[in-house]
C-alpha cells in the first residue's frame, strides 16, 4: 500500500521534474535541470516561500504558544468544572471544513458588510476598516488569522492531553516550596510537555508549508497579484491553469523536501513516539 500510493508517486514526479509537458496534448520531452533553475529564478517562488514561512511562524506562536496556554488554563483546579464546555467550544472550528470555515470568513471580511469591518465602526475605529483580502499588505495575514482560529483548538487537546499525564506529586511538591501557578507552569508544566511542543511545531510548520485551501478560497488563487500566493497554490495554478506540468513537479519537490526536513528533525533529534 506504502509503495502503490506513497513511494511510486513521489518517484513518478520526481521523473517528471525532469520534463516538460501538457496535460492537453500528453507529449514529453526531458530537459534536464532546466525546471530547477527555474525554480531558483522565479520570482513567485520567492513572495510564495515568505508567505509560507510567516504562515509557520505565526501559526507557532498562536498555534503551539496560544493552544499550550489555554490547556494549561483549562487544566487548572479553577477552571475543571467549566473545562469540558470550554474545551468543546474550542475544539468545534476544527471538525468544520475548512471550506465552510474559509467562505464564513469571506463574509466576516467584506469590505462594506462584513462584521469585522462593522464591529470597528461600532466601537470608534471606523479608520481602521478596510478591504481586508482586497489589500496586498493585509490579504496573507487576514488568511493567515483563519487558520489560526480553526487550529488552535487541535494544538490545544494534544497539549491538555500531555498535561494530564504529569504526576500531580510534582504540582504539589511545587506548591510546598511556595511556586504561584505562573511559577509552577514554568517550572513543571513546560518541561513535562516539552516534547509535545516540538510534535505540534513539526505539524504546525508543516502544515504551514503546504497550506492550499485559505488562499485560493479567500483571495481567488493567492490576490491580490501574488501577494498572499503560497507554494502550494502556486503549484496548481502552475499544473492546471499554465499546463506546466513539469514545474509544477518542481515545485512539489521543493514541498517535499521542506516536510520531509522537518520529518527528519523530530524523528532523529527527538525521537518522537520512541520508548526511552
Amino acid at each position: 500500500m506504502l509503495a502503490l500510493f506513497v513511494y511510486m508517486p513521489l518517484i513518478q514526479n520526481l521523473v517528471y521534474s525532469f520534463q516538460e509537458f501538457s496535460m492537453l496534448s500528453g507529449k514529453r520531452s526531458f530537459i534536464g535541470l532546466d525546471n530547477y533553475k527555474m525554480l531558483f529564478s522565479d520570482p513567485v517562488i520567492v513572495t510564495a516561500l515568505i508567505n509560507n514561512v510567516k504562515y509557520a511562524v505565526i501559526s507557532v506562536i498562536f498555534q503551539v504558544g496560544f493552544g499550550l496556554i489555554l490547556a494549561a488554563v483549562l487544566e487548572d483546579e479553577a477552571f475543571r468544572k467549566i473545562s469540558p464546555f470550554f474545551r468543546t467550544i474550542y475544539f468545534i472550528p476544527v471538525v468544520i471544513s475548512i471550506t465552510v470555515i474559509c467562505l464564513l470568513f469571506t463574509f466576516v471580511y467584506h469590505p462594506t458588510d462584513g462584521l469585522l469591518n462593522l464591529f470597528l465602526e461600532a466601537i470608534g475605529l471606523g479608520s481602521w476598516a478596510k478591504p481586508w483580502l482586497g489589500s496586498g499588505s493585509t490579504a496573507i495575514y487576514a488568511v493567515i488569522a483563519v487558520s489560526q482560529w480553526q487550529s488552535v483548538g487541535y494544538c490545544m487537546m494534544l497539549f491538555i492531553v500531555a498535561i494530564q499525564k504529569i504526576p500531580a506529586d510534582l504540582y504539589e511538591a511545587a506548591k510546598i516550596d511556595g511556586a504561584g501557578k505562573i511559577r509552577s507552569f514554568f517550572n513543571v508544566t513546560l518541561p513535562q510537555v516539552k516534547e509535545m511542543c516540538f510534535v505540534t511545531s513539526v505539524i504546525t510548520i508543516t502544515g504551514a508549508f503546504m497550506v492550499f485551501n485559505e488562499p485560493f478560497i479567500m483571495t481567488k488563487g493567492g490576490g491580490p497579484g501574488t501577494s498572499s500566493i503560497t507554494i502550494a497554490v502556486h503549484m496548481y495554478q502552475t499544473g492546471f491553469f499554465k499546463d506546466s506540468m513539469g514545474y509544477a513537479s518542481t515545485i512539489a519537490m521543493l514541498m517535499f523536501l521542506i516536510t520531509a526536513v522537518m520529518a527528519f528533525a523530530q524523528t532523529v533529534f527527538f525521537r518522537t513516539g520512541k520508548g526511552d
